[in-house]
């Protein structure tokens, strides 16, 4: 492990050269391995606390030598920081052990971190030299998730994680503690986050339209059923802003990796595109646009919905999908690329879906490159037939989704057990320390 300061030319990202220092520009430094709802809800509460972000990302080596193996490569990992709408920019080869040097040349006075505590190979606290200067805020640790808990979840191939029905749920009338007090208060605090995750960039104000889709089983798992169902809309954000398309993608997102990652910004590029085409980019548009509308937007509204847990596991068995419905939501909900999220979205979109859609028939259906799924039908005909299916071609992650990542776990799964390990006694060490910092 090298503190060796880089050089102007050197930096693993612009700026090259020394900025300004503002308490505004907050620091943020992890892994990242799989891109889930605990990573964003620290980017989150970071980016609450001023104006811009810069996320750290740690090499595999280091990671290696410090943590155990990844199961996403750094060039993964970032895409998905660089996904998250609340980070600022990706710093990727961020040290293990957070620098002074590197956060001051980025310009960020304060390090954010979660309430707990990160070691390196020697058992020491990550932060130790940040924390001496007193350049070091502490947020809400997000419970219930983490990469060590999706992987053990791979690897024992429990079910446990599944919700039967999230709108119930959340009203505190499905789970192990229904009809209880507890219950009511664990589905209220999931509803917060939603509603958190809805925020926009700044992750003050309103962002992202919340729905959910209420219909019968069969009409949520195949396409024999032409059934309206009903929406329901759950979080108020921003909708449609004048002049914008509402394009329409679905999936399970499971283990919201770079593939759902990269479709989703294809599915972006390619509407920008048809609006370069329109001329909604050009100066005269665009100030024409704040001037009338407080502020500039992109020229698509794309709507994701989010099929129900017992769907997905209807379509691929074992114990998919890995992240329950809740988890792969708020997944979706905080990547930039998408306005609107419909939990309990059906497997086919069907005419009767697509016509009582909250915005109208979309313009566009959008769908991917892909494998992971024994299909017995098209679960595209309605659109097709509407003349607004597009397919998103061929791109660099397309095989990455969930089968692939329980894949190279189980490839390497007794590196992976080995890091469980190691995670469980570096637990014991690190809790010693924060038994000493109170």
């Amino acid at each position: 492990m090298t503190n060796e300061i880089p050089k102007p030319g050197d930096w693993p990202v612009d700026p090259q050269n020394d900025v300004a220092i503002s308490k505004d520009r907050l620091w943020l430094d992890g892994c990242f391995d799989f891109s889930h709802h605990g990573h964003a809800g620290a980017m989150l509460q970071a980016k609450r606390l001023g104006k811009e972000l810069l996320v750290g990302i740690h090499s595999d080596e280091a990671i290696l030598e410090n943590k155990g193996p990844t199961v996403m490569t750094l060039k993964e990992r970032v895409a998905a920081v660089e996904a998250c709408r609340w980070s600022t920019l990706a710093v990727p080869h961020a040290p293990y052990v957070t620098q002074l040097s590197w956060i001051s040349h980025y310009g960020c006075w304060y390090v954010v971190h979660g309430d707990d505590i990160t070691s390196d190979s020697n058992g020491e606290d990550c932060y130790r030299f940040v924390k001496a200067a007193g350049r070091f805020l502490i947020v809400k640790r997000t419970p219930g998730i983490s990469t060590t808990d999706l992987v053990g979840r791979m690897l024992l191939c429990t079910k446990g994680h599944f919700i039967n029905s999230l709108t119930r749920m959340l009203a505190g009338e499905d789970g192990t503690d229904s009809d209880s007090h507890e219950g009511k208060k664990v589905g209220a605090e999931m509803l917060q986050r939603i509603k958190e995750y809805a925020s926009d960039e700044t992750g003050l104000h309103p962002g992202s339209d919340v729905w959910s889709w209420r219909a019968s089983i069969t009409a949520k798992e195949n396409d024999k059923v032409e059934e309206e169902g009903s929406f329901s809309k759950m979080v108020e954000g921003k909708g449609p802003r004048p002049g914008q398309r509402v394009v329409y993608v679905d999936g399970g997102f499971d283990l919201f990796s770079s593939g759902h990652i990269e479709f989703l910004r294809q599915v972006n590029l390619t509407e920008e595109g048809y609006g370069r085409e329109d001329g909604w980019f050009s100066a005269e548009i665009k100030e024409k646009r704040i001037a009338q509308h407080g502020e500039n937007y992109g020229p698509a509204f794309i709507v994701a919905g989010v099929h129900d847990d017992e769907v997905i596991n209807h379509w691929k068995g074992l114990n998919y999908p890995i992240m329950n419905i809740f988890e792969r939501g708020l997944c979706v909900l905080q990547c930039r690329y998408v306005q609107a999220v419909i939990f309990s979205a059906p497997f086919s979109p069907t005419h009767s879906y697509l016509s009582t859609l909250p915005y109208g028939i979309p313009s566009a259906v959008y769908h991917g490159p892909t494998k992971f799924m024994p299909l017995t039908y098209n679960p595209y005909v309605a659109a097709q037939e509407l003349g607004i299916f597009k397919q998103i071609q061929k791109h660099e992650w397309q095989d990455v989704n969930a089968e692939e990542i329980v894949g190279r776990i189980m490839e390497g799964r007794s590196m992976f057990e080995e890091r469980q390990r190691r995670k469980e006694a570096k637990s014991v060490v690190e809790e010693e320390i924060l038994t000493t910092e109170r």
